[in-house]
């Protein structure tokens, strides 16, 4: 990896993976992206891992994922329990969310479109049924898919797709057999000629597609803005098929309709993704490969997803309708599959097949949240091998039925190897931070202090007051370097608000309406992390020294012989992170320690919570009498700040002896189960095995350190004087 050196190097606070399945470790090797993340996963305390399908049915990929987020949480890959990784993994379908996110998710209206085949297609789909293969008769028994099974499988695509895969056969047959003996070359033959006959009239699933588009019914035209059509198909000539003549028996211009496949570049497929969520791009209609399966969103300016050809996996089933059907979707998904109806015994039985994996998508979805478990393979191609099966052993659909009824009972992998069956119900409580200012009111003040060098605008944001601010040089070098350039302003003023819901909505309004290079909004969200607090950090920094604090003179809220030192005091771990936290007050009265006050006690004294007084000068008397106590502050805290140490001590220290342990016997099971196919008596094996044995103490070393520095930590606080308050006549 180009970049493998500065990742070493570097150094993150959080890091998400999304799609997480693609850096699973598949048997003994590892992909690129695998090693990537695995990379990451030592540089940074956070890991997340974002997939909806964490496992292909293998305990080996899951541990894998799993060893990523805690190293010495699986022995043997191949032999774990729920107990090795418990807490490692949290699962959701959308049934379980369905309370907390009312009106999210619309229900999908299915629809299947039988389509009546031709006389020609018929004639195609006889010699389809009557053939026999020599190459299929000679194959060695139970390996792999029979040609004339994925012949099918191009077959029910489009004819386009069946004459590729037949062209491409016959080039193979044709340079092993010059002399053209070999029966299967004139079987082939056949079919392609009879496919050659159908055209777009005769491909009856084509025809019932325009049929749709152009119908009252669906409601489909390429002249709204708003309604736009995705296309799914399995084979790059059917792709190529439907949008040379869509394009022209629909009359779309070239800009109106795009295709998508795994032979373009993610920038390219990005693009058409973008463009096609805006309401001023030209583009109406979508065909795609599966390449658009998985991980992009679709669901912007369309509702409407069309399988022209019917997947063997319900995998693909999953991740084509999840284009479309997902959250934010506004409209109600109209999903269509466009299904065979043939005279055909052979092909009808086939065709019943397709139908059976729509219709138990669809049941799966809705009952049991996940339709992989109906197959229990967890993997695209096994799931697709399973199909292949069922048409080759000619048991017929009911039995298809059967199997996958039966295997629905089964356990879910994920279920046996994490047991998450019986998982818990977590409640978070969460509690309302007190501060002083809102994050918009904390902004204003200090843009009121700093006009004499900005340009600052108050407007009026649908209800809620944003902030316009002039990007003068020295505000655009504090926040270019934390603000992505496409998301500078273009005409120097940079727009504020606080209210999510009114950026959420500006974002999609760019996002569909705006065709310039970028879809940023136009305003941006306010919060605490915000680039532009750092440089009102940097402004505030000049107003006192060092060794200076405000002083705050206020009337009628303190007398004038109290004086109130508002205090942090901080202890960091050993990786100088924050732990301890306390913020309080010292209350002095005439020059004696009275009390200390927790921060609602301060702001319930001072009010400064509720409005922001005008401060009064303080004498030189009192700031006098402030300097005096201050060793005696400094005393006081530093023994406040040692009985938080020993309480946060009280707490982990219990908890880091336990997991010392645990990490001790951890790993003497990792190595009883990798160091024992060593001991064969193999020469150069000890030498293997103390390598093993280091690499596994390595590992441990490294993770208690790491938990040891996250968590111990020494009496040494951070102490810090806020501000002084007193009271003024």
């Amino acid at each position: 990896m180009d970049y493998r050196t500065h990742l070493e190097n570097a150094w993150w606070d959080i890091i998400v993976i999304d799609e997480a399945h693609n850096v699973a470790k598949r048997g003994d090797r590892s992909s690129q992206r695998s090693k990537l993340a695995s990379l990451l996963a030592n540089r940074s305390d956070t890991l997340i891992m974002l997939t909806a399908t964490p496992h292909d049915g293998k305990g080996q990929s899951v541990a894998s994922l799993m060893n990523m987020l805690d190293p010495t949480a699986i022995a043997d890959e191949e032999n774990y329990t729920k107990d090795d990784i418990e807490g490692l993994l949290i699962r959701r379908f959308k049934k379980d969310i369905q309370d907390q996110v009312s009106g999210a998710f619309k229900e999908r209206v299915i629809t299947i479109e039988r389509c009546v085949a031709s006389a020609r297609e018929e004639a195609a789909y006889d010699i389809f049924a009557d053939m026999k293969l020599q190459m299929d008769e000679s194959r060695t028994r139970g390996k792999g898919i029979l040609f004339k099974t994925s012949l099918e499988k191009s077959l029910f695509s489009s004819p386009a797709a069946c004459i590729k895969s037949i062209d491409a056969r016959l080039r193979k047959l044709e340079k092993k057999y010059p002399d053209g003996d070999m029966p299967d070359i004139a079987t082939l033959k056949e079919l392609k000629a009879a496919l050659e006959l159908i055209s777009p009239a005769d491909f009856s699933r084509y025809a019932k597609l325009l049929k749709l588009l152009n119908s009252t019914e669906y409601g489909w035209s390429p002249s709204k803005n708003n309604d736009r059509l995705v296309i799914f198909t399995e084979r790059i000539e059917t792709m190529k098929y439907l949008a040379e003549n869509l394009k022209k028996d629909l009359g779309l211009k070239d800009n109106q309709l795009e295709v998508m496949h795994g032979g373009m570049s993610d920038k390219e497929l990005q693009r058409i993704v973008d463009e096609f969520g805006r309401a001023e791009s030209p583009i109406r209609v979508i065909v795609a490969s599966d390449v658009a399966s998985e991980g992009i969103n679709l669901h912007y300016l369309s509702h409407r997803l069309i399988h022209f050809d019917i997947p063997w996996s319900l995998m693909v089933f999953q991740q084509r309708n999840g284009r479309v059907d997902r959250y934010g979707q506004t409209e109600q998904p109209d999903i269509r599959y466009m299904l065979i109806d043939s005279d055909n015994p052979r092909i009808k039985g086939d065709a019943r097949i397709m139908e059976i994996l729509v219709k138990k998508e669809e049941q799966a979805l809705k009952n049991i949240g996940d339709p992989a478990m109906l197959f229990g393979k967890f993997n695209q191609e096994e799931e697709e091998e399973e199909t292949a099966k069922a048409i080759e052993s000619g048991a017929g659909a009911d039995d298809f039925e059967k199997l996958l009824d039966s295997d629905e009972e089964e356990f879910d992998p994920l279920e046996l190897l994490m047991g998450l069956g019986d998982e818990k119900e977590v409640k978070v409580e969460y509690s309302d931070e007190e501060t002083l200012f809102s994050d918009i009111d904390y902004l204003k003040n200090a843009l009121d202090i700093f006009t004499d060098t900005e340009e600052i605008r108050y407007s009026d944001l649908s209800g809620t007051q944003g902030v316009e601010i002039k990007l003068t040089d020295n505000v655009k070098k504090r926040i270019k370097k934390l603000i992505p350039p496409e998301a500078m302003p273009s005409d120097d003023y940079l727009r504020l608000s606080p209210d999510r819901e009114y950026c959420l909505n500006d974002m999609k309004r760019c996002m569909q309406n705006d065709l310039a290079e970028t879809a940023w909004s136009a305003t941006q969200y306010l919060w605490k992390l915000h680039p532009i607090f750092n440089w009102i950090e940097d402004k505030a920094g000049v107003f006192y020294k060092r060794s200076e604090v405000p002083v705050l003179g206020l009337t009628n809220s303190i007398g004038v012989e109290e004086i109130l030192f508002i205090v942090a005091g901080l202890i960091p771990n050993r990786k100088s992170t924050t732990v301890v936290d306390e913020w309080f007050g010292l209350l002095y009265k005439n020059g004696q320690f009275d009390c200390i006050l927790s921060m609602s006690e301060v702001l319930q004294k001072t009010h400064l919570n509720v409005k922001v007084p005008n401060t009064q000068n303080v004498s030189e008397e009192q700031i006098a009498r402030g300097q005096k106590l201050l060793g005696d502050v400094v005393d006081r805290v530093k023994k406040i700040m040692a009985d938080k140490c020993a309480e946060y001590k009280e707490k982990t220290d219990p908890y880091i002896y336990e997991e010392m342990e645990r990490l001790e016997q951890l790993e003497q099971r990792h190595k009883d189960a990798q160091l024992t196919i060593f001991d064969l008596g193999i020469p150069g094996m000890e030498r293997k095995k103390s390598e093993k044995e280091r690499e596994i103490e390595a590992i441990f070393t490294n993770f208690m350190d790491w938990e040891k520095d996250t968590l111990e930590i020494e009496e040494n606080p951070y102490i810090r004087i806020i501000a002084v308050v007193t009271g003024v006549i």
